[in-house]
């Protein structure tokens, strides 16, 4: 039974990966992360990147680190200076 998985079930990382020309598979050649950690990267919401795996894959695809961080963290803020004490 062939499992389909829609932008709906993306994790973040998956769906700024999904827009990017490069399989899995590739990615996974290039990085020398594994075939299925970059899977759960893509689908899995418990899975959380590290910093070595996200700077690997910005070299990989060719892209700014900060620019895959910028992506996930977007809507990301501190709380208001007068919560801070």
């Amino acid at each position: 039974m062939k499992r389909c998985v829609g932008k709906e079930t993306l994790t973040k990382l998956g769906l700024y990966l999904s827009k990017k020309p490069l399989s899995q598979a590739k990615l996974s050649r290039r990085t020398g992360i594994s075939k299925d950690r970059i899977s759960k990267l893509h689908i899995d919401i418990k899975s959380k990147p590290s910093i070595e795996e996200i700077y690997l894959i910005a070299l990989a695809l060719e892209v700014k680190y900060n620019e895959i961080v910028e992506f996930l963290c977007e809507g990301l803020k501190l709380r208001p200076e007068e919560e801070w004490d």
